[in-house]
């Protein structure tokens, strides 16, 4: 069973359907215990980094979306899913993220500097970096395109937890892995063929890893 993790935030039920039409049940909870027992998590997010990251803390899903992402089994973070995994968001007054990696949330370059809009938003080319874990990526084409909603990007302090890039206007970190735990900064729910390849993938994953 995948529980994606339902904090009041995000887009849980477009989640829920991709990965259903991958071939895939998920449940949506705000349950801890059922977040405990899931085989695979999945936390999504879209919105602000601090009304996210406290949505957590005010349901008591913090410390189980920390086992989940620690303990060896399948978890999948997307888009702000993916911030909240590592140490402090810059968004607004700042907040503090969930220390499961170690790195920054930082905003995009500002218009006048960079001559693009922000929010990054669209479809982009994902560069995977040579020679890391590729498993969600596993039959997709080698440089796929996805489709991206996001004004913040993440700064990882370890470069070897980097699976895959993108370019808008700088290089930023698109895809984050260790072990079992993957991240994304786009929406595998929204980008068609090779989002929803990806979610088969990680469900795939999920039935291999039992507990």
């Amino acid at each position: 069973m995948i529980a994606i993790v339902d904090y009041g935030m995000g887009n849980l039920r477009s989640v829920q359907k991709g990965l259903e039409k991958a071939g895939h049940a998920a449940i949506i909870t705000d349950d801890p215990q059922t977040i405990d027992e899931a085989r695979g998590v999945v936390l999504p997010g879209v919105g602000a980094f601090k009304d996210c990251f406290d949505g957590l803390v005010a349901r008591g899903l913090d410390e189980p979306v920390k086992r989940a992402a620690q303990d060896g089994r399948p978890f999948l973070g997307i888009c702000v899913g993916l911030q909240l995994l590592f140490e402090y968001g810059e968004e607004g007054s700042g907040s503090p993220g969930l220390g499961i990696l170690p790195g920054r949330v930082v905003r995009f370059p500002d218009a006048r500097e960079s001559g693009l809009k922000v929010p990054h938003m669209g479809w982009n080319k994902l560069m995977p970096v040579t020679g890391r874990d590729m498993r969600l990526l596993e039959g997709i084409e080698a440089t796929p395109y996805v489709y991206f909603v996001h004004s913040y990007y993440v700064v990882p302090e370890d470069e070897g937890c980097v699976l895959a890039r993108c370019n808008y206007g700088i290089e930023f970190a698109a895809m984050v892995g260790r072990g079992n735990l993957f991240a994304v900064q786009f929406h595998p729910e929204k980008s068609q063929t090779d989002g929803i390849r990806m979610l088969r993938n990680f469900g795939r994953m999920t039935e291999q890893t039992g507990q």
